[in-house]
């Protein structure tokens, strides 16, 4: 925000002290000033070191035989050091932010702090008619060190406002340039400066008669006027005058009459890009101009140039007025090493009722509603720029599977978030554990955790109470061969009905053989247990259908547990079918649908992922399974309620065989524990039958051009929220309240819909963008 400081100083002088020194605060959004009283204590060295420190610089700059703009006569100074002139500035520097800083001004100080933020735009005027306090660097005060946006300008104690006629503005600043007597200066590089400009309309008087200037002035509109050449004041600082030409010379009252005129028709900025202006500055201020740019000081023609180059840069740029003025300013320092205290030199006075103009301003009524509007129009067209640069690369680093990684484990956060699940019911696993691997060892035909014997009587023992869906999680391709009724009877065992038993099939590149099936076993009570995990190990997808490779010994195109949980919704009344994208459960009164992730519809799923067949991704249940071992059934220690009528599942959980596999809860369990594979399954059947009896929500991702929207619209939103936000620290802070309520949206909609939306690329754009829009509102 652009904001207005005013300092007078009013009765007094460095000799005795000011005892009331007002301080007044204003913005565009009070209508009235704040203002506070306080004193300045008396400090007469100060006054003594100033007088020093110019007569070492203007003997300095003599002896050093550099290019000025001000004739400089001989001085009684001699002998002079850049080392005794570099303690005078440092004294003069010291001297100054101790007056300034002492305590009555200094609560005064702290007050305005408060209402001040390090990122706005002030202007500091200092009100004293006093010709030394004019003279003196206030931008050396420590205060401007902390605002970084903020500029010094002197103003008279008295001033007026000018009325201005209204303007036609033709789309060009005008500018009315006097270069003036050029004696051993180069004022043509002045010149080409200004001929520079691209939106400025420039009539250069070169050496003119008072005459030519004055008809100048009368007669046309303008802008800005523009002074290059010799130029000093008294000494007193009342008047100054300028060098015209070779013979004349014109003090500002000369001028009166066309510059009131001038004035009244808009002239609205004075650059005296000459020496010693402070005497020009006071005579134009009892015109009432609005803004007037001087040299305090004589000063080398090399800084000048460089000033006015570095002015109009930042200026035509679009930079503020002030900002313009303490860029072009500060950037003199590195010129200091050739020209002392160059960056001393540039001084603003300003007439404190006006506000300053910017370029685009002076190129053609920027207030008017139109242009007001085109304004906002090129600024909103900035931030969409901005925005889709910035979600069109995060895109693009997604599609390269930069974020993959990330997003794979803000996708286990979301789940490890959701709270405790009810236990599903409808399941029971009996595990086989290390125990019962041990209890009920007996010779085997290949590496088995139990033998057919033991497992045809563990499905005998489970039929007895009257299951509805029997699935075994182990794999018999091989029978035993010692006992052949034992044989026989695990074959009765698995040929009845309601037991879907599992293969693998043939992957070329990872299981070149697959697992066959148990003989005898019809292919539509058969499902495999083929799983796929992401790049860093963890099972997050579901594999419900795919076509097996031609010579696979595993023919079904089922999942064991799409098997178990179609069979037991069937007896629900409810049947399936299947397309090429997706897997749909219909029943009298709804259907549910299970679209497959695929190219450019899988979510963080880009690189490396081969999602052939219908993949889903696994919804987890916060919750653990009834489970019972195969002891306690054969024991006779389950209830038959715990099993009748529902989906058994029975499978391995003993570590010794390795069959466990990381999940995104796994992370959670101390020591870090793997879940066993027929646990898995569990979740995936449970997963189906749920989603379409309980409507639990089917995980989902946005389609393509669903990501691009969203990570678009974020950018957007942030870029434009950061934009109205004018403070450094608040923006910082709006980025991450951003990206927490991003954060909250992603969490709420995974929680309530199952949408997995693109949280990581949409922070990093969101970051991306507003950091852009930052510096760029920075720079303007």
């Amino acid at each position: 925000m652009d904001k207005l400081v005013v300092f007078s100083l009013l009765a007094g002088d460095l000799n005795q002290g000011f005892p009331t020194v007002t301080a007044q605060v204003s913005d565009s959004s009070r209508l009235y000033p704040m203002k506070f009283t306080s004193s300045l204590p008396p400090v007469p060295e100060l006054a003594e070191l100033y007088r020093r420190w110019q007569l070492l610089y203007l003997a300095l700059h003599q002896r050093l035989g550099l290019p000025r703009r001000i004739k400089i006569y001989p001085q009684d100074i001699t002998n002079v050091s850049v080392s005794e002139f570099s303690e005078i500035c440092q004294q003069l520097q010291q001297h100054i932010n101790k007056w300034l800083n002492s305590e009555p001004f200094q609560n005064v100080v702290q007050q305005l702090r408060t209402l001040l933020n390090r990122d706005d735009a002030i202007r500091v005027i200092f009100e004293t008619n006093i010709p030394l306090l004019q003279r003196l660097p206030w931008h050396l005060w420590n205060f401007f060190e902390d605002y970084r946006y903020a500029e010094v300008a002197l103003a008279p104690h008295e001033y007026g406002f000018s009325p201005t006629q209204p303007k036609l503005h033709t789309g060009k600043v005008k500018i009315l340039a006097i270069l003036g007597n050029s004696s051993s200066i180069d004022v043509e590089k002045d010149r080409t400066l200004l001929q520079g400009l691209k939106d400025a309309e420039t009539k250069f008087l070169v050496e003119p008669t008072r005459r030519e200037v004055d008809q100048y002035l009368w007669n046309q509109d303008w802008d800005i006027l523009f002074f290059a050449g010799h130029s000093s004041s008294q000494a007193d600082g009342e008047t100054g005058k300028i060098y015209i030409n070779e013979t004349e010379s014109l003090a500002i009252p000369q001028l009166k009459n066309a510059l009131q005129q001038a004035i009244s028709r808009g002239l609205k900025i004075a650059i005296f890009n000459s020496c010693d202006g402070i005497g020009l500055a006071r005579n134009l201020a009892d015109l009432n101009i609005p803004q007037v740019i001087v040299m305090r000081e004589p000063v080398p023609d090399l800084v000048a140039q460089e000033f006015l180059k570095n002015f109009l840069v930042a200026f035509a740029g679009g930079k503020l007025f002030y900002s313009a003025v303490r860029e072009a300013r500060e950037r003199l320092q590195g010129w200091e090493n050739d020209f002392l205290c160059a960056s001393w030199l540039p001084l603003i006075c300003q007439n404190p009722t006006v506000i300053p103009v910017t370029w685009q301003e002076l190129c053609g009524n920027y207030n008017s509603p139109d242009n007001k509007k085109y304004n906002l129009l090129q600024k909103i067209g900035a931030i969409f720029f901005i925005a889709s640069i910035a979600s069109a690369l995060m895109i693009s680093l997604r599609c390269f599977g930069v974020f993959q990684i990330q997003e794979l484990q803000a996708f286990d956060h979301l789940l490890r978030l959701r709270p405790q699940e009810e236990q599903d019911s409808r399941l029971l696993v009996v595990e086989v554990n290390e125990k019962d691997i041990q209890t009920f060892l007996e010779p085997t035909r290949g590496l088995k955790s139990i033998s057919d014997a033991s497992l045809a009587k563990l499905i005998q023992k489970i039929q007895q109470y009257q299951p509805r869906i029997i699935g075994i999680d182990i794999y018999r391709d091989i029978l035993d061969l010692p006992n052949k009724s034992k044989q026989l009877d695990l074959t009765k065992q698995l040929n009845q009905e309601n037991v879907v038993i599992v293969c693998k099939g043939k992957d070329s590149e990872h299981d070149p053989q697959g697992i066959k099936p148990p003989a005898g076993v019809p292919v539509d009570r058969q499902g495999f247990t083929d799983g796929v995990r992401d790049p860093d190990g963890i099972v997050r997808r579901q594999v419900l259908m795919m076509k097996q490779e031609p010579a696979s010994v595993c023919t079904t195109p089922f999942s064991l547990n799409l098997q178990l949980a179609a069979r037991y919704l069937f007896l629900e009344g409810i049947q399936h079918d299947f397309t090429d994208e997706a897997l749909i459960f219909k029943s009298t009164r709804d259907a549910t649908r299970f679209q497959r992730l695929k190219l450019g519809n899988s979510g963080a799923y880009q690189q490396e992922i081969s999602l052939g067949g219908i993949q889903i991704l696994m919804n987890y249940r916060n919750a653990n399974f009834e489970k019972v071992s195969m002891e306690d059934v054969l024991s006779n220690r389950v209830k038959p309620e715990t099993i009748k009528d529902k989906v058994i599942l029975i499978g391995v959980t003993a570590n010794s065989l390795r069959d466990t596999f990381p999940t995104p809860y796994s992370v959670l369990k101390q020591p870090y524990q793997e879940t066993p594979g027929v646990l898995i399954q569990a979740q995936m059947t449970s997963q189906i039958i749920s989603a379409v009896l309980d409507k639990r929500p089917i995980l989902w991702v946005l389609p393509y051009w669903g990501d691009i929207f969203w990570i678009w619209g974020w950018t957007l939103v942030s870029s434009l929220v950061v934009w109205q936000v004018r403070s450094h620290i608040e923006k910082i802070c709006t980025i991450g309240i951003i990206i927490i309520v991003l954060y909250g949206v992603c969490t709420g909609v995974f929680f309530i819909q199952g949408a997995w939306l693109p949280l990581v690329p949409s922070a990093f754009a969101v970051i991306l963008g507003s950091a852009t829009v930052l510096a760029l509102r920075r720079k303007i």
